[in-house]
């Protein structure tokens, strides 16, 4: 599958939702609608999202919903494995999925008249799904090489996730959503076929459809195909509460690699979590105002004017159903370490911490934010998956309608108050990747993929 998508869903903001009404409803088996009419263009976007993800998952168990994923193409009791997709196609349409750490969702994009073709199939799919030994070996040797391109051939991406094991010490979020090599070497039928029993239901989804449609149609469409479906009975996990950290935590990871790392980690509320409501947007516009762009701060003073990065950049997820990480990341520059590189990016906290931020760097933050969402809105895809993102990790979809506001009434005060709240040494991890010689390089043919992982 396309797992791409699921990183720009991560890091992407919500536009507010002008243009039309949200139509929402829930069948008698549980499964919730909503349907957000756009008839600029006779297409449409059908989601499906299930509450389930890698935050889920039990030890022993991770990567058993990013599998799951990949079988869901591989054939139901009426469909061959991959006729799912023919099926799509032969219709003028594309289709795709993507799991997350708290949601896995399955779109179709189709003409606004082929709505039932997407139904049909997904409700076939819902609880039907054949699951045979041979395409669950197949598909977990997939994901198998899925891991090893994406993470164990990547230092970076095997930096951050040693660095999530690391920062949290009982949240599910210290899993990687592709699993772990040891608990995927251990997955059999038998786990795959209880854990769609049990998470795959109507009660367990929220169908999405925008476009070019009338919510009264789309209701009577999924009344038809997933009106008869039976619900199950669901018993979310419970999650450990995170404790408290008692100091800074650092870790070395040593993989081939080319140039140096650094990844630091504040440990942060979220939307769903948060102690004031305001917070989630005021670290946002914290994230935007060190690096959204050529004009904001890492930019400015760190790659061009010090010279000290040869790339810096500030993340932030306010839409997680569990607390999460903001994250700084860099690469030094040439002739640079990757010490000087740290204490340039602490230096940038320790200036956002006290020094007063002018309001015109506020407001460059605040229009670009707002520009970024509202462009965002143009898009089918976008505006379900707010609504479906929304609805899938607890929080209520009308907040889509209500994001910019928010964004819009963030002062510099509240930016200073998340900075001075969080950005502290007890809420830090530090990663730092040291490279080693990569094979094939002259003088390094015995060294091989992966990496070592030290904490200090």
């Amino acid at each position: 599958m396309q797992h791409l998508v699921a990183f720009i869903l991560l890091g992407f903001g919500f536009a507010a939702l002008v243009d039309a009404e949200v139509s929402a409803y829930r069948l008698d088996n549980g499964l919730k609608i909503l349907v957000k009419p756009d008839h600029r263009a006779p297409i449409l976007t059908s989601q499906l999202w299930y509450r389930i993800g890698s935050s889920y998952e039990p030890a022993g168990l991770t990567g058993i919903s990013h599998l799951l994923e990949h079988m869901m193409f591989q054939g139901t009791e009426n469909l061959a494995p991959g006729e799912f997709s023919r099926i799509i196609a032969e219709n003028g349409g594309e289709e795709n999925a993507f799991t997350g750490r708290d949601y896995t969702a399955y779109y179709q994009n189709l003409a606004s008249d082929r709505l039932e073709v997407a139904l049909r199939l997904e409700a076939e799919r819902m609880r039907h799904l054949k699951l045979s030994e041979p395409e669950f070996l197949k598909e977990l040797k997939v994901v198998k090489e899925e891991r090893r391109m994406r993470t164990e051939d990547d230092p970076q991406d095997l930096t951050y996730e040693r660095l999530m094991a690391v920062a949290f010490d009982a949240s599910p979020y210290r899993n990687p959503i592709i699993g772990w090599p040891g608990d995927l070497d251990q997955l059999s039928l038998k786990d795959l076929r209880d854990w769609y029993r049990l998470w795959y239901a109507p009660n367990n989804a929220i169908l999405v459809v925008a476009g070019d449609v009338d919510p009264e149609q789309v209701l009577t469409l999924a009344k038809k195909h997933f009106g008869s479906l039976p619900a199950e009975t669901i018993h979310p996990p419970r999650v450990s509460p995170e404790p408290e950290q008692l100091g800074e935590k650092r870790l070395q990871v040593k993989a081939p690699a080319k140039e140096p790392y650094l990844l630091m980690g504040y440990k942060v509320p979220t939307l769903s979590n948060a102690a004031e409501p305001w917070e989630p947007y005021a670290l946002e516009v914290a994230a935007h105002l060190l690096a959204g762009g050529e004009s904001a701060r890492f930019a400015r003073d760190l790659i061009r004017g010090r010279q000290i990065a040869a790339s810096a950049d500030a993340s932030y997820r306010a839409f997680e159903r569990l607390p999460g990480l903001f994250m700084l990341d860099g690469v030094p520059a040439k002739g640079q370490t990757i010490e000087a590189l740290e204490s340039a990016l602490r230096d940038q906290i320790t200036r956002l911490q006290t020094e007063p931020i002018a309001p015109a760097e506020i407001e460059r933050v605040r229009n670009q934010l707002t520009a970024a969402k509202v462009y965002e809105r143009d898009a089918l895809f976008y505006q379900a998956m707010q609504l479906g993102l929304l609805e899938t990790i607890g929080l209520d979809w009308r907040l889509a309608d209500s994001y910019v506001e928010h964004l819009a009434q963030v002062t510099a005060e509240q930016v200073q108050a998340v900075a001075r709240r969080y950005f502290i040494t007890e809420r830090l991890t530090v990663a730092v990747l040291a490279p080693q010689p990569i094979a094939g390089d002259k003088g390094s043919a015995t060294t091989r993929a992966g990496g070592q992982t030290h904490v200090y």
